[in-house]
């Protein structure tokens, strides 16, 4: 069996003295591909680095260009002129198309897979904002800059990697409004089988991750149960969401497996079948353009 972790954040500090080691360790594991996100442009070219950095190592690295909300969080506090023109959309917007014109004239063999990680996160706003109009605020920016990158992933024929926090009333109108011909996958998705549906039925995938380790994830659990192979993929979002029994620990890529033995619990379907038709989706998603 193969796996590929669609969600990895191998470009943090965490990793930086033990990357090597730990492509050696996910070889050995038969985790052959990982996708990394960036969440903001300071990270964009540690992303785009990483498939040069670790061209030695059997493991396949790709990249997405992305947006993170929390970067976009905004305080009461009045903002410089300097600081709001650094969180304005239609700046961004340039960056990010340059970036990705870039990239693709300088390489052949082009890494980017897809655009993200982006969305809207009502959540971290609520809990880093004094105000309801600091709030109304803070979501209205967060959903210009959710529009602006799934119209630069429809232009450009690529998929989206979406972030969520108590926000599925937020994303589902935008996705029905751009629809993306590549959709997308929602990542470390948690909710209902309802939710989940909805999403499913606009073409998306929906990245699970070390939630299904978690008994008291049982709303989400029964969603995985439920829904169609087709549409599931594993992710870490390593070094964060570390699965039950090591809270507090820094994940890893190697988690994947606890992810997948967790699936297959869940799901009816034999071992083989669920690694097989995952890897599927994954080529399907993100590899078939």
């Amino acid at each position: 069996m193969q796996f590929t972790d669609s969600h990895c954040h191998l470009d943090f500090t965490e990793f930086q003295h033990e990357l090597p080691q730990l492509l050696t360790q996910c070889q050995q594991r038969n985790i052959n591909r990982i996708i990394v996100p960036a969440v903001n442009p300071d990270h964009w070219q540690r992303v785009l680095s990483l498939p040069a950095i670790t061209n030695n190592s059997a493991v396949s690295i790709s990249c997405s260009l992305g947006i993170h909300p929390w970067y976009l969080i905004l305080q009461d506090n009045s903002l410089s002129n300097e600081k709001t023109n650094n969180i304005d959309p239609a700046y961004h917007e340039q960056q990010l198309k340059q970036a990705l014109q870039q990239q693709s004239y300088n390489n052949s063999d082009n890494n980017i897979v897809a655009i993200g990680e982006c969305g809207i996160d009502v959540f971290k706003a609520k809990n880093n904002t004094e105000s309801e109009r600091a709030l109304t605020d803070n979501l209205n920016l967060q959903q210009a800059f959710f529009e602006m990158q799934l119209c630069i992933a429809e232009q450009n024929n690529l998929p989206v990697i979406i972030h969520h926090c108590q926000s599925h009333h937020l994303i589902l109108p935008l996705l029905k409004k751009i629809k993306l011909s590549q959709c997308g996958v929602i990542h470390a998705f948690s909710g209902s089988y309802q939710q989940a549906k909805a999403y499913v039925d606009l073409g998306f995938k929906l990245g699970i991750g070390g939630t299904i380790t978690y008994e008291r994830s049982k709303k989400t659990i029964n969603a995985v149960k439920r829904l169609p192979l087709t549409s599931l993929l594993l992710e870490t979002d390593a070094p964060a969401m570390p699965p039950f029994g090591q809270q507090g620990l820094i994940n890893t890529p190697l988690n994947l497996l606890t992810v997948f033995k967790a699936l297959s619990i869940i799901r009816d379907e034999p071992e083989a079948i669920i690694a097989k038709q995952i890897e599927s989706n994954v080529e399907t998603l993100f590899f078939n353009r």
